[in-house]
């Protein structure tokens, strides 16, 4: 195995960067680049992206926020109506009322302004950490990690951080990765993670990155 070079953070994401640019952006931040980047419509992407894929889940959110843009449209709607537009996502009919009650209760609480706070984000019933911090990341410019399954394989495969989980890589990486690249980190490891990093056989042979990764956990690769 080749001798692995010192982990220059700078050096490996410019290079990511690069890999990545003819590759589909992460689905929040292609969201926001169609026009939805306001803290409600990034909140209900992110909802309707877990568990399901960003080729699905950013037509299916574009879908909805076209039909509902404003917390006040979007609790107009039924739940079943809701359920019916996002139905590719899955588990469509718990997102459905999550959505409703986050339009309702930013409607009766918040005047239809949904702020950009992690407390107020993290009150409504299955918002977490990962999608509170992305949609702050996204909508606020505020400096968060959001950190998904790609994030933390590959953060993790690399050996910048050694964590157990999503919720301890993203404590690490706010200890270790400069602020700067915080709400870069997930742009770029989403589809890194997709197209080259992958969970089964990443592309080693070819990855921009190899001589800095210490690909820990890698049994095969292509």
């Amino acid at each position: 195995m080749p001798r692995k070079q010192p982990f220059d953070i700078d050096e490996v994401l410019r290079r990511v960067r690069a890999a990545v640019s003819e590759h589909a952006t992460a689905a929040m931040f292609e969201l926001a680049e169609r026009g939805f980047r306001s803290v409600f419509q990034q909140l209900v992407g992110c909802i309707i992206s877990i568990r399901t894929r960003d080729e699905v889940s950013l037509p299916t959110a574009i879908k909805l926020l076209e039909r509902a843009a404003t917390p006040a449209a979007m609790a107009n709607l039924s739940v079943a109506q809701i359920d019916a537009l996002i139905r590719a996502s899955s588990f469509h009919e718990a997102k459905a009322a999550q959505i409703r009650e986050i339009a309702r209760r930013t409607v009766d609480e918040f005047g239809n302004d949904l702020p950009c706070d992690f407390d107020v984000l993290t009150s409504f019933r299955g918002v977490g950490p990962k999608c509170a911090n992305l949609t702050m990341g996204v909508a606020c410019a505020t400096a968060r990690i959001s950190v998904d399954i790609h994030v933390h394989r590959v953060t993790n495969r690399w050996g910048y951080v050694v964590a157990g989980s999503p919720e301890a890589t993203m404590r690490a990486l706010e200890r270790k990765l400069p602020q700067k690249y915080w709400i870069e980190i997930n742009r770029l490891l989403v589809p890194f993670g997709k197209h080259i990093c992958m969970g089964r056989l990443p592309k080693c042979s070819t990855c921009p990155v190899l001589e800095f990764c210490r690909q820990v956990g890698v049994t095969a690769h292509r």
